[in-house]
Order: C-alpha cells, then structure tokens, then sequence
C-alpha cells in the first residue's frame, strides 16, 4: 500500500508491502530494510533500520502521530492513496471548478445553464430523468460553466460527465471583466 506521509513538514512517499510475513518498505523509491516489534500496547515500539536499532515512542491515531526517537520529537501526518485522492478532491471543490458527473444512469430532460454563464453552490446545472423521476443537478461550488458535455433527450450512465466548472477564483484574478 502507498502512503504520503510528512515528518516535521518533509513530504516523502512510502509503499509497504508484507510478503511471507516480511515487510517490503520504500521510502522517496529507496528500498529499506525495516523490522519492528511493539514492545507495548502504550506505543512503544522496536525498529531496527538496516544494523541500526531504534526505540520510538508513539502518540496518536493513523492519520496525525507524533513520535519521539532518542529525546527528539517528530511530528508525523500520514495519508494512503485514497485518502489523498479525497483530500484532493475536497480541495477542488472548494476552489470551485471541476468536471460535474453523473451519479446514475438517465436520460438528460432539460439544461438549465449555458456555457460561460456563472453559477452558484447549489443552483441546478441540468435535470436528469431516471426511473420516472426529475433529478437537479446541481453546481457542487460556485463557478463558470466551462464545457456542457451532454444534450437534451440524451442517455447517459453512471459516471458520464455533464458539466464542466472553471473555478471563479482564478477568473476573479486574471479576466477582464466585460463592461
């Protein structure tokens, strides 16, 4: 498994991988080799690094630890795949801009915005028929519709991309507003 892991500020990528029973560990693309022992259920743990043997006190929970090795305090935040994903995602979003998706298959009955036409957290984007039912779409932050990807009357799935949003900030920057 990848994790992104930052200690003391310092960005660094690690993939953990148990074989056999033996962890394969690569910190930044450099194998290591790594053993560890719990020494305690209070987070005190044995690692050995290649000939050098350490003790480490751990704090914490499996996103933010903190961890004391030989009297020196390291701040450690880590995150898998996923979570980074997510994160980013959740960073776009409040930025504004990203591509609007379809949540279930349908057929799109009517859009409601225009290309170029500002839009506002909430406001609905395009109304999307399934099983016999009207469904908003709606604008998940505030933006500029950048790209319609669909028509009416058009069958889309799951996943299917409807709109595109151009985040308003870097509009509010650098465009000329029309007079």
């Amino acid at each position: 498994m990848k994790y992104y892991v930052s200690v003391n500020g310092q960005p660094h990528e690690v993939t953990v991988v148990e074989r056999l029973g033996e962890l394969q560990v690569t910190v930044d693309g450099e194998p290591m080799e790594i053993e560890y022992e719990e020494v305690d259920r209070l987070g005190q743990v044995a690692v050995r690094v290649g000939q050098k043997s350490f003790g480490i006190s751990i704090e914490g929970d499996e996103h933010a630890v903190t961890a004391v090795i030989a009297g020196h305090l390291y701040a450690v935040e880590i995150e898998d795949a996923r979570e980074r994903a997510a994160h980013a995602a959740r960073q776009a979003a409040a930025k504004g801009g990203g591509v609007v998706t379809s949540v279930m298959p349908g057929i799109v009955a009517q859009i409601l915005i225009e290309r170029g036409a500002r839009v506002e957290k909430g406001q609905p984007l395009l109304v999307l028929e399934a099983m016999k039912m009207q469904n908003e779409i709606a604008a998940p932050s505030d933006g500029i519709v950048k790209e319609i990807h669909v028509a009416e009357k058009e069958a889309v799935g799951s996943g299917t991309k409807l709109v595109t949003l151009q985040g308003t900030q870097s509009d509010a920057q650098g465009a000329a507003q029309p007079s």
